[in-house]
């Protein structure tokens, strides 16, 4: 199955005031690629109230030279509309392979600040 979506880096950046304070800016590319696996679990919550949607989907994108200097800061993809953690990449020049976990609830270019 073919794969397009918007893949979330998450860069930090040392404001240049005095504060030394760090912010983390988040950053959306959209990649082409093809969906190696398409796996879900279903996890019992410890409260017992909801349970937990786990994926363990696999995705090959091609990367560009932004993705490949920047894999380390990769945070999620876009999956069926939502947005997944990556817990995973592997580097396989000229693709990078993304496990995705669970669903991502961090910052996003949309987020307000």
């Amino acid at each position: 199955m073919r794969y397009f979506g918007k893949i979330g880096f998450e860069h930090t950046v040392t404001r240049e005031d005095d504060s030394g304070v760090d912010l983390e800016i988040p950053i959306e590319r959209p990649y082409y690629g093809d969906v190696l696996s398409a796996n879900r679990r279903l996890e019992s919550s410890t409260d017992g109230v909801n349970d937990n949607l786990t994926v363990s989907n696999r995705i090959s994108i091609v990367a560009d030279a932004f993705a490949e200097e920047n894999f380390y800061s990769i945070r999620y993809a876009q999956f069926h509309g939502k947005l997944w953690k990556v817990v995973n990449v592997e580097v396989e020049r000229p693709r990078l392979v993304l496990t995705l976990g669970g669903v991502y609830n961090g910052l996003t270019p949309a987020t307000p600040r």
